[in-house]
């Protein structure tokens, strides 16, 4: 054991000596290894912290997340109602308690500077579901509940810290605004734990949201704005909890068929909350996962040409060594023992650059999973290090063709030259292949991502993104009735538009793509003369609260009709302008103007919202404001003199710089009222690229994998027949002396060059293919890349593949004949 020891340890100086006489090579090798050791431990902590690491909710195994979908209208969440919770808790026993959450924008004032928050308002059990705890003070519990408690608030850790984490900020009291306004008082700090199911800077009780305790809220089935949490029963599995939930919800189904239309098709689904959580990252994170083993196949394929190219040079050596009587244990004790040094000193480098690599992707990643926002780096990633450098160690010692004792008889031992035997040099090609086929895979993917990208950036939206200034105003009720709401908007576009540079102020409800998703699927709505075929709902449509002259300030033109005006606010009759889209499908060759559209839909009851018939007075373009890429947008336009507000945002069209009008508008704002939020100020352009970014991240990181494999693949091509033509100089110099042209012998390594790329770029292409297939079987949304990424990645390949031939091609052409064979 000892003597074993003694040995191997003599190895491993044998090995830095011979090593450092090699410094080029090592270099190389080292900083290959860390590159792809690095990327692979980073990705595997981010992997890991993500997607295992345990929430900090007590007994998490037994959390379970319940959702309710209407996958026929388009939504995989429509969260829940009051009924419909009631339902559940008096129906299902495979749960011991439920908690609920329901996500609101509240205007908040007492806690530094005026401003809209996020929040999550609670049941009094809420946290107790959760099994979470509080870090300062308490949090919600039971006696918080019910009309007559008073208005309490519980920080986000998170949000704390923006605040410095100053302890005094127990005891304030807020004054919270949202369908009416509260005051509340803030109690506790939550523990850092998952902001799951929003990020919310907030926790409310219910009694803060007079909306929640209206009779709307609490009897209307169809109201559903609530997020439901619930703790299995000790022995229960979720299978079993999620049969009940099915039962249960059949009843609720059966009893209440004209809130369940079979088109919609309505179901409830159970999961575990860690899985919920992380399911938006779970395939993001596996692709680089992906990503970085193809890397780390690369790094290793390259070193190992490097090694076994090593390896022929030193043949004499080796041929020596086993002449005098080395066995071929000893021999590969030799080369384990350099490959080990290289090894180490690669993960050593590639744990440091892993560090910085993981706080970017950890940025990128949280995108997808709120998780990602707390990784810190812990020993994993050194064992992660560790284990890779073993498997390279094992890998590369393995790869050269040890000689035996008859080596010495050879013609290497004999002249000190060196040769490459067929099945070093098939080798050679295999490792240098396999780097091809896996950048190939890598670029395709990047390529991909690419295009997406710039077809998303290319789209048409149709609004005048440049020069449009959107600012969130939130509408605050405290102390004014409706129409004073109303005057003070209107107020703000007055001095607003008096302004140096301001052409054109409006109001609105939302800042297309910040704001999607705020009113769901939209609302069901029908007009004259339209008759449902049998089974069909009526269609949906979005709801939109403007001003007069809402369209002007967005660059978007009234294709038929007139814009809606002030004297619309006089009328009692309701007037809307409906979007080109609309009035085609409702309408269908017909003159939509001066017909009447009509909400159907229930929830509008529970939202102040008439559904008396509104006359069409105005046609606008499409504005498609929910998604970046815009398609055909079912939208109808009220006049804010005649509909409900919601949320509160102002665009200011301007011939100026937008962002040099930020402070004066700031300041007539709060002229007016001192206690208005003014926030997020943003040009349309870059609230579209904010809402672009994590498609960009998606690009710039696949972008760097790609990039990084090619240049190593390159390097491993231009090493390989580097190395060729070094082993094959009496052969180019007899061939020149009996006439060859150096074009000939530039064009036949060139063409071994490209021949190695577009065997990499074949393979490459079956192996992405039966990835994606196999990957197809287990992850839905995978899809196979089109042809012009394909294509692309194989031209790009090729192309680098072939300029990184032409130096050693090159060096060939260039070998004096004579030289050649005088030295052999």
């Amino acid at each position: 054991m000892f003597l074993k020891s003694d040995l191997f340890l003599g190895d491993l100086k044998v090995a830095l000596r011979s090593l450092a006489r090699s410094k080029g090579l090592a270099i190389t090798v080292v900083l290959t290894l860390a590159l792809g050791i690095g990327a692979n431990a980073a990705i595997f902590s981010l992997v890991r912290g993500v997607l295992l690491r345990p929430l900090v909710n007590a007994d998490e195994n037994r959390l379970i997340y319940i959702r309710q979908s209407a996958l026929g209208i388009g939504s995989e969440n429509v969260n829940f109602s009051v009924p419909e919770i009631q339902d559940l808790k008096s129906s299902v026993r495979t749960l011991t308690e439920f908690g609920d959450f329901s996500t609101i924008g509240f205007t908040m004032i007492g806690l530094g500077e005026p401003r809209e928050v996020r929040a999550g308002v609670v049941g009094g059990n809420y946290f107790e579901v959760m099994g979470l705890h509080p870090v300062l003070g308490r949090l919600i519990g039971p006696q918080d509940d019910g009309p007559r408690a008073d208005g309490v608030v519980v920080l986000t850790y998170r949000f704390w810290t923006t605040l410095k984490r100053d302890p005094s900020v127990l005891g304030k009291t807020l004054r919270l605004g949202s369908f009416g306004d509260r005051t509340a008082t803030i109690i506790g700090v939550l523990e850092p734990s998952v902001p799951y199911p929003s990020d919310t800077e907030i926790i409310a009780n219910i009694v803060t949201s007079p909306h929640h305790l209206s009779a709307t809220m609490v009897t209307g089935r169809v109201h559903r704005m609530t997020e439901l949490f619930g703790r299995l029963a000790p022995g229960v599995t979720l299978d079993q909890a999620r049969a009940d939930l099915r039962t249960a919800y059949a009843s609720m189904v059966k009893d209440h068929p004209d809130t369940y239309s079979p088109k919609a098709d309505f179901r409830i689904d159970a999961k575990l909350l860690r899985d919920q959580i992380t399911s938006g990252a779970r395939n993001v994170l596996l692709v680089l996962l992906v990503a970085s083993g193809l890397v780390f196949i690369i790094a290793c394929s390259n070193v190992a040409n490097l090694i076994l190219a090593r390896s022929v040079r030193r043949e004499g050596e080796l041929s020596i060594r086993a002449a005098l009587g080395a066995s071929s244990g000893a021999l590969r004790r030799t080369l384990l023992a350099e490959s080990l040094v290289l090894c180490v000193a690669g993960a050593v480098l590639g744990v440091l650059i892993a560090r910085p690599l993981l706080a970017v992707l950890a940025r990128y990643a949280s995108r997808f999973s709120v998780r990602a926002l707390d990784l810190t780096v812990d020993s994993s990633m050194l064992w992660v290090g560790a284990i890779l450098a073993v498997i390279a160690a094992v890998l590369l010692a393995y790869v050269p063709h040890l000689p035996n004792s008859n080596s010495a008889q050879g013609s290497g031992l004999a002249t000190g030259s060196f040769r490459i035997t067929s099945g070093t040099n098939r080798r050679l090609r295999i490792f240098a292949v396999t780097q091809i086929a896996a950048s190939f895979m890598l670029l395709a993917g990047a390529s991909m991502l690419i295009k997406t990208l710039i077809s998303m950036q290319a789209a048409q939206t149709g609004l005048d993104m440049r020069r449009v200034l959107a600012i969130n105003v939130p509408a605050m009720s405290y102390g004014k009735s409706p129409q004073q709401v109303v005057d003070f908007y209107k107020e703000s576009i007055r001095r607003i538009e008096a302004l140096p540079g301001v052409d054109k102020t409006a109001f609105g409800i939302v800042v297309p793509w910040r704001d999607a998703g705020n009113f769901g699927p939209g609302f069901q709505f029908s007009g004259d003369g339209h008759v449902r075929a049998p089974g069909e709902e009526d269609p949906r449509a979005q709801f939109r609260v403007v001003s007069p002259g809402f369209f002007a300030a967005l660059g978007v033109p009234i294709v038929a009709g007139r814009d809606l005006n002030d004297l619309d606010g006089q009328s009692k009759e309701p007037v809307v302008v409906v979007s080109e889209t609309l009035a085609k499908r409702m309408f269908p060759n017909q003159d939509p103007l001066n017909r009447h559209m009509y909400w159907t839909d229930p929830v509008m009851k529970f939202v102040g919202i008439s559904m008396e018939p509104r006359r069409i007075v105005g046609i606008a373009a499409d504005i498609d404001d929910e998604h970046v890429v815009p398609g055909p947008a079912l939208t109808v336009y009220t006049s804010f003199d005649q509909g409900p507000l919601f949320g509160g945002r102002l665009f200011i069209h301007t011939s100026a710089n937008p962002y040099t009008l930020v402070t004066p508008i700031t300041r007539v704002i709060r002229d007016m009222s001192a206690d208005q939020p003014v926030e997020r100020a943003a040009t349309l352009e870059d609230v579209r690229a904010e809402v672009l970014t994590p498609d960009r991240l998606n690009t710039v990181v696949f972008g760097v994998f790609a990039g990084a494999a090619l240049a190593i693949a390159l390097v491993g091509v231009a090493g390989v027949l580097a190395f060729s033509v070094s082993a094959r100089t009496r052969e180019f110099g007899i061939r020149l002396a009996l006439g060859a042209p150096p074009q000939r012998l530039l064009a036949g390594v060139i063409g071994e060059g490209a021949t190695m790329a577009v065997t990499g770029v074949v393979a490459g292409a079956a192996g992405g293919y039966l990835l994606a297939r196999f990957a197809g079987s287990y992850f839905l949304d995978v899809r196979m890349p089109s042809a012009l990424p394909v294509i692309g990645a194989g031209v790009i390949l090729l192309a680098a593949a072939m300029v990184a031939s032409a130096w050693p091609a090159a060096r060939a052409a260039r070998i004096d004949a004579m030289e050649a064979l005088r030295s052999e």
